[in-house]
């Protein structure tokens, strides 16, 4: 078997992620849970297979400790994010499987608030949760709607680029950490010259990406960005926190002022065993929430976002009890994924 044939068997089963290590079973993360594929455990992996996906460079830099990641793409398109390390003196891949087709909004049963959010023409809108939970696949949607509707100029900063986007009624250009620009913060500032009406930053990892965000959004640009936290209060924490304990105070009151919504997301199995689906947790900048944060009184907001249903607001929990009435997943799952797991159970 051929390390193209070994990838499009995993693409045929519906798989995110493969984990390879030399002398053990490869084995691919399917709706979320790791599973071992009965017809590849004697496909033997060797040092030959993972090597085979590096350069000349990439392999020197390997052999003198580097752990190496990089992006792959297969005849046929499909691209791969990889990394390439040592465990316990033996060779080891991770792969994650990028997808090429966006899906649409209707497709992924996502709320018709995100349409709403995608004409907002300044501010800053996060997407929060997990590794590997969809975050850059729903501001990707969100993108996508805009590139399709109006006439701007969309940046994207991302590591790697995802979805490749077509030129729309808006011009796109999509800009890749390590190979077009050396880092989120310079390729940040760098956008800020490039006459952007939106700009898309795939990761907030630090204090200056963050930054940069905010500032970006205050100068009348729509910002999307990625956040790893859990929880849409969280995200504003999370934010508040990685500042310098003399600035704290100012950031709140630029987030209260730029802050349009915080996107809280969870993938769960679906019932049926097809696939996942995306319960949203969503906190809209109205003006109690902004209150609050420029008060912080962050703790409080999860009250506003009870009280904002008719807005569009909602919270985890409640996503997660209008797909199990739909019958979309089973009791086991919703418990596992409540944020409030005994609250929830007595619902149920």
């Amino acid at each position: 078997m051929t390390f193209e044939e070994f990838i499009l068997a995993a693409r045929e089963k519906q798989a995110s992620d493969i984990h390879l290590t030399v002398g053990s079973e490869p084995v691919f993360r399917i709706n979320g849970d790791l599973t071992k594929v009965e017809e590849l455990s004697k496909v033997p992996v060797s040092n030959r297979m993972i090597l085979s996906l590096l350069d000349a460079d990439q392999e020197e830099r390997f052999n003198n400790g580097e752990d190496i990641d990089f992006v792959f793409e297969l005849k046929n398109g499909n691209r791969q994010r990889a990394n390439v390390y040592r465990t316990l003196g033996r060779l080891a891949c991770a792969i994650r499987l990028l997808n090429s087709n966006l899906p649409t909004m209707e497709e992924l049963r996502l709320p018709p608030i995100l349409k709403e959010l995608s004409k907002k023409r300044s501010g800053l809108i996060l997407v929060t949760g997990v590794s590997g939970c969809g975050k850059t696949t729903t501001l990707s949607i969100i993108l996508d709607f805009i590139n399709k509707s109006r006439p701007c100029h969309i940046v994207t900063i991302e590591d790697p680029v995802e979805y490749r986007h077509d030129q729309g009624i808006a011009t796109i250009q999509q800009r890749e950490i390590g190979r077009d620009v050396k880092s989120f913060g310079y390729a940040l500032r760098s956008a800020l010259r490039e006459d952007p009406d939106v700009i898309f930053v795939g990761e907030m990892r630090d204090y200056e990406t963050m930054q940069l965000a905010v500032t970006a959004a205050e100068t009348g640009h729509l910002v999307l960005a990625t956040l790893h936290t859990r929880g849409a209060v969280h995200a504003v924490n999370r934010i508040v926190d990685a500042c310098p304990h003399n600035i704290q105070q100012q950031m709140l009151v630029q987030l209260s002022q730029i802050l349009e919504c915080v996107i809280s997301q969870s993938l769960m199995p679906l019932k049926d065993g097809s696939g996942r689906i995306a319960a949203l947790e969503i906190l809209l900048g109205t003006d109690a929430a902004r209150n609050l944060i420029r008060s912080n009184k962050c703790h409080q907001l999860e009250t506003v976002m009870q009280q904002g249903k008719a807005q569009g607001m909602k919270m985890m929990d409640e996503a997660i009890m209008d797909f199990y009435r739909s019958g979309l997943i089973s009791r086991e799952i919703a418990l596992t994924y409540a944020s409030d797991r005994n609250e929830l159970s007595g619902k149920l």
